[in-house]
């Protein structure tokens, strides 16, 4: 069902960008830059992927949990048992967020969602792969509660939905709702990472626990929030997005000498670094005036990835209203395509020169399957017409990037770094 909502919404998600960056262009604000947005929503595809594959595991405990250990059996015909499932799962929610700020392997899951140096609605579809590990134990008391798994389906979307609009710098102080509910303001407090709003604003629907809790803060107009994370990521590559602190936390727990802050380390705030490690590998300073990850591109490469991205969504798309008939071997497939073509996606975005080399291997692949098997993932048959549209489009994007690459090539030529 997840599934079927998240399609369904999609194209809701997408006419409220569009209004976002419309609104922004009249107003004279750049909220929006088209590489950042691209990764953001690479990476909300690549959640969502990992999601059809997580979900047995996640929802199937929960349904378990539910037949052995439920204190009480409680009706889904009863408004107050789904009223009370709201409140019950938001409050799970908050300290799920709360801890994934205050422990570094919860960190190391939630840190994708805080990557974007951009405040947008796509930031709020900019979502983790790996937070399936741990995060399902937050929502266990519901299940010992007695709350059946189909209403606990149900809460958990609506509160996931909900957080959406919330991502935006376009939508002002409102008043008596920014003290009970979390809104734009309370959230772009949340993401900012000045000293003052470090750490705060964890709810999800409801303001009133991090006022009940103390963790609590109103944005300051005289100190403008600065989005991002203290360790930039200065990559699109969405892979790299998933792992870059788990990576960075095995090799300072590799370097640790004693036993004890190898294990401490995993559970320590994000940022905690034992002694002997911090002394010989050394990190600069954060520094809020630092300039932004953002390679120049020109304007036809920009166009070139913003096709390219909506022709891999619409594969996502497709991709979730497949998954439950595709066979398992089919289903693996298109989702490793899917996550290497949005990672070659983000090399190129990058304007890497192995970018060009990486989207023309892509191109191939993409007209090889169809050409060669006569079918696409999960699709035994295609319509002759249906292979000559993925081959003309495959022709027409190589021909193109050879032009932009030419082009790429030339400004080099003329003086202009181009990554290697």
């Amino acid at each position: 069902m997840q599934e079927i909502i998240i399609t369904w919404a999609t194209p809701v998600f997408f006419v409220l960008i569009a209004l976002e960056l419309l609104v922004a262009k009249l107003r004279g604000r750049a909220v929006y830059h088209s590489s950042d947005a691209i990764n953001s929503l690479a990476l909300g595809v690549i959640s969502q992927i990992v999601a059809v594959f997580s979900k047995l595991l996640t929802l199937g405990i929960y349904a378990w949990c539910v037949q052995h250990f439920a204190l009480f059996s409680l009706p889904t015909s009863s408004v107050w048992v789904w009223v009370s499932a709201l409140l019950v799962y938001d409050f799970c929610y908050y300290w799920l967020h709360r801890c994934g700020h205050e422990v570094n392997v919860l960190w190391a899951a939630h840190v994708v969602h805080h990557q974007s140096e951009d405040y947008n609605l796509t930031t709020a579809l900019r979502q983790t792969g790996s937070g399936v590990l741990l995060g399902w134990l937050f929502y266990l008391p519901m299940a010992i509660l007695g709350y059946p798994l189909e209403v606990f389906v149900v809460v958990a979307l609506i509160d996931l939905l909900y957080q959406f609009w919330v991502h935006t710098e376009l939508v002002g102080r409102l008043g008596w709702f920014d003290r009970v509910f979390c809104s734009p303001s309370n959230h772009r407090a949340h993401h900012a990472v000045n000293d003052k709003y470090l750490d705060r604003n964890y709810g999800g629907i409801l303001i009133l626990w991090d006022r009940l809790f103390g963790t609590f803060i109103e944005e300051d107009d005289s100190d403008p929030p600065v989005f991002g994370t203290r360790s930039p990521l200065r990559s699109w590559n969405p892979l790299w997005a998933n792992a870059e602190v788990y990576w960075a936390t095995l090799k300072d727990a590799w370097h640790a000498r004693r036993w004890r802050d190898k294990l401490l380390i995993w559970v320590k705030p994000p940022g905690w670094r034992p002694a002997d490690v911090a002394a010989r590998f050394p990190k600069p300073e954060f520094d809020i005036r630092r300039e932004r990850f953002l390679p120049t591109l020109s304007r036809g490469l920009t166009a070139y990835s913003l096709v390219q991205f909506a022709l891999l969504l619409a594969m996502g798309v497709h991709f979730l209203d497949l998954a439950k008939h595709l066979p398992a071997l089919s289903l693996v497939g298109y989702a490793v395509f899917l996550v290497l073509s949005l990672t070659v996606l983000g090399a190129l975005t990058e304007g890497r020169r192995s970018g060009f080399a990486l989207e023309l291997a892509r191109l191939l692949v993409t007209a090889a399957i169809p050409l060669l098997s006569g079918g696409w993932f999960g699709v035994a048959h295609l319509d002759i017409v249906v292979i000559g549209l993925f081959l003309a489009i495959a022709v027409v994007s190589a021909l193109v990037l050879g032009w932009l690459a030419l082009s790429a090539h030339s400004e080099a030529g003329n003086g202009k770094a181009i990554p290697g």
